[in-house]
């Protein structure tokens, strides 16, 4: 037969049962509270961990492309520049190129005695001039002539040079209107002076090139521009 249960005995493990049960019920709260902190903590982090990376990417992304893109635009005007420098170099030795066949053309003794020819009848027809209206001078370069060689034995002079041709067309010049002048350091080519007009007609080598350059130099740039682009 079992003792008989106490009432206050059966109170205290009643209250005992209770707290534990309390306790229990609370610590497990507090735990899976602590469980779901936790849990959106890490969550929280992770999708920062995520922003973060994201914004990394897309600034190396960001960077990669305006790097390319500098770098592109750096080529492209590394290669303007180098055809443009290209370009003037040509344009530059081309004109240098017509200056100075041009200067060897006026500096050639048998061309000078053509151009005086032809010069001196085309200035007299068309500006109607004879020996008696002034005529025309004709300055041509020391250079171009034996101006020693004249003064000492023009008798000796060879057919065929411009001071052989000076001396044997002086008189017929002289009549025609037409007198020739022998000018230290001028440049090459000829000046055709109307005398008592006050005119002067420059057809020296610089002068020539100039003009030719003027004409030839547009048409050279445009096939330039169709050859290197």
């Amino acid at each position: 037969m079992s003792p008989p249960t106490h009432p206050a005995a059966s109170g205290v493990e009643e209250l005992i049962r209770r707290l534990h049960d309390e306790g229990v019920g609370k610590g497990q709260a507090e735990a899976e509270q602590r469980l779901a902190d936790a849990q959106a903590q890490a969550s929280r982090i992770l999708a920062k961990a995520e922003e973060d990376a994201n914004a990394l990417r897309d600034k190396a992304r960001l960077e990669v492309e305006t790097s390319r893109r500098a770098g592109q635009e750096a080529l492209q005007v590394a290669f303007r520049d180098t055809v443009l420098s290209l370009k003037n170099w040509l344009l530059q030795r081309f004109s240098d190129d017509v200056e100075r066949l041009v200067s060897a053309e006026m500096s050639d003794r048998e061309f000078l005695q053509r151009l005086i020819l032809e010069v001196a009848g085309r200035v007299r027809e068309r500006h109607d001039l004879d020996s008696e209206s002034g005529g025309i001078e004709l300055l041509i370069p020391e250079e171009a002539v034996e101006v020693e060689e004249l003064r000492r034995h023009p008798e000796e002079l060879r057919g065929g040079t411009l001071s052989h041709f000076v001396l044997a067309r002086a008189g017929s010049l002289l009549r025609e209107g037409v007198s020739l002048h022998v000018v230290p350091g001028a440049p090459a080519g000829i000046r055709i002076r109307l005398v008592d007009r006050d005119v002067e007609i420059d057809l020296t080598d610089a002068t020539v090139a100039s003009l030719l350059l003027q004409h030839l130099q547009p048409r050279f740039r445009a096939f330039l521009e169709g050859m290197v682009r």
